[in-house]
């Protein structure tokens, strides 16, 4: 069955899996934190960040040129133990960078944001999906992406990025009891949310969700998750996979960040295999290797 994703103006067919690249312009991501800008000092002695427009066009035309059918703009890291930005300061990284992408690149353009306003001016800038991890709390968001007849992504988060993981990464005997089945548990949230937007005039067409890897999980939740997929799927819309360098990869493989590529495209391959649509990554490339073979192994790739 063809699957079609509103965005914007755009209809974009999801009946094979794509790639979204990752484009985070800040300077603590947990993966490629400061790698497209750098940190300077304002008069009053504030530390804020100054993207490089120059790098940013450099990476989105490689991830372009491999393959990548969305690129996820970021300017607030949502790492475990990261510092809220103040909504300005994530506009002035994002809108900019948003605006020059438009211009260059006919891709969907994802804003990774929580904030109603920072939503709206992204929009404004040329964005026709909004990646939230807070599923639309934020007052006025829900509002800002129907009116403007944008998609959006609902993720699972418990907790906040700054606290979420504390329990977790401590070894805490209560970590593993923080859910009584964390698959149903997560499916439950997704879907009251998912039905909550739709009430309030969201399309269904234009709706993408996300279990939330590593958003207040444990390594083994994480894994449940991923083992577990097909049981989101089942709430109707397109899934977005999240899981490239992410903790739970170096829980398994005892590699570094900069080391996890095999790990990620393993679990990457695993995600498809579970009805994921969209799989975000940083190592768009080899991401999008992995979606040809196994589109190639349901048979759904056709060779000369």
């Amino acid at each position: 069955m063809t699957k079609i994703l509103l965005a914007g103006s755009r209809q974009i067919d999801l009946s094979t899996a794509s790639c979204m690249g990752v484009l985070n312009v800040t300077p603590d991501s947990f993966s490629d934190g400061s790698t497209l800008g750098r940190e300077s000092k304002a008069g009053s002695g504030h530390s804020s960040f100054e993207v490089d427009l120059d790098k940013v066009l450099e990476r989105a035309e490689k991830m372009a040129a491999e393959g990548a059918l969305f690129l996820d703009i970021g300017g607030e890291s949502t790492r475990p133990g990261a510092t809220p930005v103040p909504v300005q300061e994530e506009i002035d990284r994002v809108v900019p960078v948003i605006a020059a992408l438009r211009a260059r690149f006919d891709l969907c353009l994802s804003v990774d944001t929580s904030s109603s306003e920072v939503m709206t001016a992204a929009i404004g800038a040329g964005a026709e999906l909004v990646n939230d991890v807070r599923a639309l709390a934020d007052e006025g968001a829900l509002t800002a992406i129907v009116d403007n007849r944008v998609a959006v992504c609902l993720m699972h988060m418990r907790g906040q990025p700054r606290s979420m993981q504390v329990k977790f990464d401590s070894n805490s005997p209560l970590a593993e009891k923080s859910y009584d089945d964390v698959v149903e548990e997560v499916a439950e949230f997704l879907g009251e949310r998912r039905d909550y937007c739709l009430a309030k005039g969201l399309n269904a067409d234009s709706l993408l969700l996300d279990p939330g890897f590593g958003f207040g999980k444990s390594q083994g939740h994480n894994y449940e998750l991923l083992s577990g997929l097909t049981r989101f799927s089942a709430l109707g819309a397109p899934l977005l996979v999240g899981v490239s360098r992410k903790s739970m990869i170096g829980a398994a493989t005892g590699r570094s960040v900069d080391q996890r590529l095999a790990g990620s495209v393993a679990a990457a391959t695993l995600a498809l295999q579970g009805g994921a649509s969209i799989i975000r990554s940083h190592d768009v490339a080899a991401t999008v290797d992995a979606i040809k073979v196994y589109s190639a192994f349901c048979g759904n790739l056709a060779f000369d």
